[in-house]
């Protein structure tokens, strides 16, 4: 072969791996400008319906003082979702300056989020056309704080932001304008989002006086610690109306046992969680010993701590609904997968029915309770 034509085999060869990398550089980037690195226009003007938005209000930052913003979806129908992001806790001083070991700092990688699950355009979503309120985690605080945690690490004076309720009060206010009346409110959250709607239901409630059908559905939230109402008062700031409903070590059973003395049977409580939840699981470790640890052994902690929380739910919420589900079961633990509403919500689980579909029928007066019996049976090795 002579060099002239062996040239031109390499050189061909060259250009061939050249566009397969360009073609995997580009399609990695198609893919992370539609998750990760998606970022929704700021709202300028009227909104247009069914299209995401950034709200970005003047006073509202992270965790770690970069901007943070709310994300709008103005929807065809009268009709409202308040929807609270997850990401992590702190409880502690240590946790705070802990930053992203424990939670989300800032907004990296949020925008995407509001666009699955719950929040997406299927076909089959029944909350397809509705509005909605979304508030990314960034804060720390249950999106309950409006504090200042001021620390010197090698010599130098650092702050945390624990400023979520600040953040949602101030995008909610901002936002209300573009959404006129809503006959209908869900107020719903996964994760310490799910911490969130115990603790703000009332709040957002009482800022849409309109909406006459109130839901509230928390997603996959306990964790038990005897100092919550110290951490809400102390470190978070939270305002007084959320940290004095705190009494017990479960923040969410005093939230919604709060709400339901207060609102009675005009808003419908719902509860979600998966049964042996693999991340509540390892926060629940740490607050317990001061370690993040996942095992069959905290599994089975974790499903007895679920099975008591239920029996409280129903004992102090009559007509409660629960749905408690298993998904992605690990083999050898029979730990589960954590949240569900911004991920797998339309999938089929127990007794053939989603969680989405469990939520709109309970919005619409049907409100039942499924997968309780996986409570009662701790999975073998």
């Amino acid at each position: 072969m002579s060099g002239v034509k062996r040239k031109h085999i390499g050189l061909k060869i060259v250009l061939v791996a050249l566009a397969a990398i360009v073609i995997m550089v580009v399609g990695t980037s198609c893919v992370l400008f539609k998750t990760f690195l998606m970022k929704h226009p700021e709202l300028e003007g009227e909104p247009e319906v069914g299209k995401w938005y950034r709200i970005t209000p003047e006073a509202a930052r992270s965790s770690n003082g970069k901007e943070w913003h709310g994300i709008f979806r103005k929807g065809s129908e009268n009709k409202l979702v308040v929807y609270f992001f997850g990401g992590g806790v702190s409880i502690t001083e240590e946790t705070s300056r802990g930053g992203k070991e424990f939670y989300a700092e800032d907004m990296t990688g949020q925008d995407f989020v509001a666009t699955w699950g719950i929040g997406s355009d299927d076909a089959a979503n029944p909350f397809k056309n509705w509005s909605f309120l979304v508030i990314p985690y960034a804060s720390g605080d249950f999106h309950s704080g409006t504090g200042e945690y001021h620390y010197t690490e090698n010599g130098k004076e650092k702050v945390v932001y624990h400023q979520g309720y600040t953040n949602y009060a101030a995008f909610i206010e901002e936002a209300k304008q573009y959404i006129g009346n809503p006959d209908t409110l869900l107020v719903t959250g996964f994760s310490a989002g799910g911490f969130a709607t115990s603790l703000l239901a009332d709040d957002v409630i009482d800022r849409f006086p309109s909406a006459t059908n109130v839901t509230v559905c928390v997603d996959s939230a306990l964790l038990l610690y005897n100092d919550w109402h110290n951490t809400a008062v102390d470190l978070w700031k939270a305002p007084k109306k959320i940290s004095d409903n705190l009494v017990s070590d479960n923040i969410v059973l005093d939230s919604l046992t709060a709400l339901y003395k207060k609102r009675g049977d005009s808003v419908k409580i719902l509860f979600d969680c998966s049964y042996r939840d693999d991340t509540l699981m390892q926060y629940q470790s740490y607050i317990d010993n001061g370690k993040m640890d996942k095992n069959k052994e905290l599994g089975d902690k974790f499903q007895n701590d679920l099975k008591e929380m239920v029996n409280a739910l129903q004992e102090n919420i009559p007509g409660i609904g629960i749905y408690i589900w298993s998904l992605n079961e690990d083999t050898q633990t029979g730990n589960t997968q954590h949240t569900i509403i911004s991920s797998n919500v339309f999938d089929k689980l127990e007794n053939g029915v989603s969680v989405g579909e469990w939520i709109y029928n309970a919005i619409n007066g049907d409100v039942k309770s499924y997968g309780i019996e996986l409570l009662s049976s701790i999975p073998q090795n």
